[in-house]
């Protein structure tokens, strides 16, 4: 499939175990950093520890629906972007969701290539985003062309070093820990080195600017403007 979903990071709350595992796999294969609970009990605990770009509840739940769900963190002022999954085909119930702050609908069944592009759509309205390109200063990434440019010049990368980048560029200015990077670099089912993380972060510095990555000790790397 074409749409990736590198590096962001996605909870799915899902009750259905055949549909909630397949997705789960499906969003792991695209790149996300994707959590899965079955049901809604552990949702705002979720949601206070991870910073999410994106949630995926489906209405019918054990205990609390998905609608009520909805209502509690949107009145605790969660500000994710949530697309519901129904198999109820009913309008009311759609004007309900919308109503209670969902941002978007998939009826079950659902088309796998229109539901991942309707889950690139919501994250890029959620960061503010109308256009796919990233900058920073001198630096551009375009994810559909996978181009680089640093000071108007084409910057050749690899797979992984590319996927990094996009990640950092998708979160400037915000810590991302080592965790989390090398689950993007293990996206792919490859096993990596215990010092992977390094020598791409390294080659990233050469290839464009050695400022432009922050190492902090112990926790991760972050993305800045050396301008």
């Amino acid at each position: 499939m074409d749409r990736r979903l590198i590096g962001q990071r996605i909870l799915l709350i899902e009750d259905d175990l055949m549909l909630g595992e397949s997705l789960h796999e499906v969003l792991l294969q695209q790149g996300a950093l994707a959590d899965w609970h079955k049901d809604g009990e552990r949702l705002r605990h979720s949601l206070r520890q991870h910073a999410y770009d994106l949630l995926i509840l489906d209405v019918g739940l054990p205990k609390l629906s998905g609608f009520e769900l909805l209502q509690l963190i949107r009145n605790e002022h969660f500000d994710i972007p949530v697309l519901m999954l129904t198999a109820r085909d009913q309008l009311s119930d759609r004007i309900r969701g919308l109503d209670l702050g969902a941002d978007d609908y998939v009826l079950k069944p659902f088309d796998l290539g229109e539901l991942l592009a309707r889950l690139c759509a919501l994250i890029r309205r959620g960061q503010g985003r109308a256009q796919p390109r990233l900058t920073l200063g001198a630096l551009s990434l375009d994810p559909v062309s996978h181009q680089v440019e640093y000071q108007q010049h084409v910057v050749h990368l690899s797979k992984q070093e590319f996927r990094l980048l996009h990640v950092l560029l998708e979160h400037v200015g915000q810590v991302m820990t080592r965790d989390r990077l090398e689950q993007v670099l293990l996206s792919d089912g490859i096993e990596i080195e215990s010092n992977s993380l390094e020598v791409h972060i390294h080659h990233l510095r050469k290839k464009t600017d050695p400022k432009l990555i922050r190492t902090l000790r112990g926790v991760g790397y972050m993305l800045v403007n050396t301008v």
